[in-house]
């Protein structure tokens, strides 16, 4: 295990923003011609179905305002916004994304509750107000980021407490065989590249999250009806379109990653409440930060 994260380190260059804007920007008619105004690789063949099920996974429910951290044209915040009656603030990188996305938006009469917002949301604290989110959300935008230790500090900044952060992403498959973990790091290597991407390390992440004090809700596969999963078969088409990171035989090819949800709550730290979920949590931050309980 340490000698696949050295070699990840060592052979994966990282992605910078403006370069995930540039291959957006670059790509753009491809992704819509291929993924539509939603752009995610794991789906199901109705979209609807898809979408629904992400939203009540993340916990999300009527009322809430959202961030899209990640937001393609606005496909599942538009959803949202229509069939759960929450408010969104979405973010992309992209200037022909976020163009797409205000059409689409006005399109659909929902431009007071969808607002699409041009910016790197590395930088989310000089984009939209602190403690102001009932839930931040990506859907495969996650790994587009480089420095995610950065990213989640502004998610904390920016999610009220008690508010969720729901990921939906591709994660750094362990390797059962030894004999596989040469093919799943070339591989991991090419999707970085291709996509400018850095797929994530779970455990890494976890770390991370625990460290910041966040709540840990669930990690888990993804429960979709398998009768009505898609199968990347869209993936697969935008290669063949694309020619970006194309797999040219598919016998000896194995998939590097796995698709993970992980779902964290920026804790409330109030003891008024007693024996809640929390209890220890909020215990140990008194105790973190030298407080008195009657100052929290």
């Amino acid at each position: 295990m340490k000698w696949f994260k050295k070699q990840l380190k060592n052979e994966i260059k990282p992605n910078s923003p403006k370069s995930v804007r540039e291959f957006y920007n670059k790509h753009h008619s491809s992704f819509i011609k291929v993924y539509g105004n939603v752009i995610q690789a794991f789906r199901t063949n109705n979209l609807e179905n898809l979408l629904n099920y992400q939203f009540e996974s993340a916990g999300f429910k009527k009322g809430d305002r959202l961030l899209d951290a990640g937001c393609g044209v606005c496909g599942p915040a538009i959803h949202f916004a229509k069939n759960f009656g929450v408010e969104i603030d979405a973010i992309s990188i992209s200037e022909k994304q976020i163009e797409q996305a205000k059409t689409d938006v006005d399109s659909a009469s929902i431009a007071d509750k969808v607002n699409p917002i041009l910016g790197d949301y590395h930088e989310l604290n000089n984009l939209v107000k602190t403690e102001s989110y009932d839930g931040v959300y990506f859907l495969e935008s996650f790994g587009h980021s480089t420095e995610k230790q950065k990213l989640l500090n502004q998610v904390w900044q920016v999610l009220k407490p008690g508010g969720i952060c729901y990921i939906k992403d591709l994660f750094l498959k362990e390797a059962i065989l030894s004999e596989h973990q040469e093919k799943i790091d070339y591989e991991v290597g090419r999707i970085n590249e291709a996509y400018k991407y850095q797929v994530s390390d779970l455990y890494e992440i976890l770390k991370i999250i625990r460290k910041m004090g966040f709540i840990v809700n669930f990690v888990k596969t993804i429960d979709l009806d398998i009768n009505d999963f898609e199968n990347l078969a869209i993936s697969n088409e935008f290669q063949e379109l694309t020619g970006i990171a194309k797999i040219d035989n598919w016998e000896t090819y194995i998939f590097p990653v796995d698709f993970f949800e992980i779902k964290i709550t920026k804790p409330i730290h109030d003891l008024s409440d007693g024996l809640n979920k929390y209890f220890l949590q909020n215990l140990y931050y008194l105790q973190v930060k030298g407080m008195d309980k009657s100052e929290l």
